[in-house]
């Protein structure tokens, strides 16, 4: 978790750890000239909220990943200029799979007019009543949709799955699957790993032809190789969260398309899995984090630190269902993982009437537990944040001083905004206003960056 989520101090209240970037990137070439705004924002729309489900879907019709992106990205560019000169489809969504699909059946046909592969695709669309290639989709859309919500073998779960597998090397399947299953541009995970774009797009095109080159599948895995590839799904689930709890960049602090599509896979992922206690660790930590989504925003989308939060517009639905979920991933009897750590850290908050009356003492033995079990310099800043709240701001201080003499998170705004904080709780004023300003000038979502600077103000 983030520190400024759980430690009451007056930061906002960002959720998990961050990793992702932010916003949403179509990938086409058309002419711009072409295109209308409002056909644009009409497109982005859809793909921002759709994109998994519309790849999975096509993935699991052509059996083929890299093409299932390749077509969807054609049938983008090609709603681009159709939506401008005739309007949005009644079933955009609809509209998109229909011209996909076309172009799926065209790309077989180039390859081999007598592929077989070719042959047994066009007569499964054909008998389903779906558009063939030498037909447009239909103007409104009406086309039924590829996948049915509630089935377990999920289409968007099945691409995290085949996103995730081992083949690939750990950093090109985060990157996979943020830009097939988060919809994030190359641009945006670049930002968000502090990397070049051309690394980036190195990365998604060589896992694209690992993928091809070892012949994987686009199916759920059989259930004797699931938990090989369970610890990288439940990274990438936690990532795409995350990004969904704070956006690391832009104007809005939260994004909850992808939130809540995050909670949604990790629900069916636990489902599938129901005697693994870290699928459960994590839709408790989910759930339990998103609770808190109602009051973490004011009228104009503005941060509203922990501490100042009404309690009462809490989800308190999701609560209880986070704190099932908990219960589930303990009674399983394994002990707690680090998402059960960082979950029954979120419990605790969940359960405090305030700030000032959470059971911080408790916080910082948890945070100590999952420093043991996954260390990393973001669990010892929060550790910090703990033990300041539990036994005062100078312990606190110490621990974040040696995180800044090791520069064990360089080029965070983090560090800095917990030790502006801590700096003026001890009445080192001009110390507290250099960190916060610092803090803020590395920080790139406008909203926490509003609040630092309103914190280095006020110290004037």
């Amino acid at each position: 978790m983030s520190p400024t989520d759980d430690d009451g101090l007056p930061g906002p209240d960002p959720g998990p750890d961050k990793g992702t970037g932010t916003g949403t990137g179509t990938g086409t070439g058309t002419d711009a000239a072409a295109v209308g705004e409002p056909a644009r924002r009409a497109v982005a729309a859809v793909w921002r909220i759709e994109s998994a489900r519309i790849v999975g879907a096509l993935a699991r019709y052509t059996g083929d990943f890299a093409l299932a992106e390749d077509v969807a990205q054609e049938a983008l560019a090609e709603a681009l200029v159709s939506w401008s000169r005739d309007g949005a489809p009644a079933n955009p969504v609809g509209w998109l799979l229909a011209t996909a699909r076309r172009r799926a059946i065209d790309a077989f046909r180039r390859r081999s007019a007598l592929d077989e592969r070719y042959a047994l695709l066009a007569g499964q669309l054909t008998e389903g009543g779906a558009v063939t290639g030498a037909a447009a989709p239909a103007a409104d859309g009406r086309d039924e949709l590829p996948w049915d919500p509630d089935r377990i073998d999920d289409d968007v779960l099945a691409l995290v799955f085949t996103a995730c597998h081992p083949v690939l090397a750990p950093e090109a399947r985060v990157a996979l699957t943020l830009r097939v299953v988060a919809g994030l541009s190359s641009e945006e995970i670049a930002r968000a790993f502090l990397v070049p774009v051309p690394t980036v797009q190195a990365r998604i095109t060589r896992a694209k032809k690992t993928i091809a080159a070892a012949r994987v599948p686009f199916a759920l895995p059989p259930a004797e190789e699931r938990r090989a590839r369970l610890g990288a799904v439940l990274s990438v689930l936690y990532v795409v969260f995350t990004e969904g709890a704070t956006a690391t960049a832009g104007t809005d602090l939260l994004r909850t398309d992808l939130a809540y599509e995050a909670v949604r896979l990790a629900r069916t992922l636990a489902a599938l899995l129901p005697d693994e206690p870290e699928p459960h660790g994590l839709l408790a930590l989910f759930e339990l984090t998103a609770a808190r989504f109602p009051a973490r925003t004011g009228p104009d989308g503005e941060a509203v630190l922990l501490e100042d939060q009404d309690r009462t517009r809490w989800d308190h639905g999701a609560t209880r269902r986070g704190l099932a979920a908990l219960g589930r991933a303990g009674a399983i009897g394994r002990g707690l993982g680090p998402y059960g750590l960082q979950a029954a850290i979120a419990a605790c908050h969940a359960g405090a009437p305030s700030v000032a009356e959470t059971d911080w003492e408790r916080i910082v033995l948890l945070y100590e537990a999952l420093g043991r079990v996954a260390p990393s310099p973001v669990v010892e800043l929060n550790r910090a944040v703990a033990v300041a709240m539990a036994s005062g701001p100078a312990d606190g201080l110490a621990i974040v001083d040696d995180l800044l003499a090791t520069d064990r998170l360089p080029g965070s705004h983090l560090l800095p905004g917990v030790r502006g904080e801590l700096l003026a709780r001890l009445g080192r004023t001009a110390e507290a206003r250099a960190e916060l300003e610092l803090a803020a000038r590395r920080c790139r979502n406008a909203r926490e960056r509003a609040v630092l600077l309103r914190k280095a103000a006020a110290l004037d």
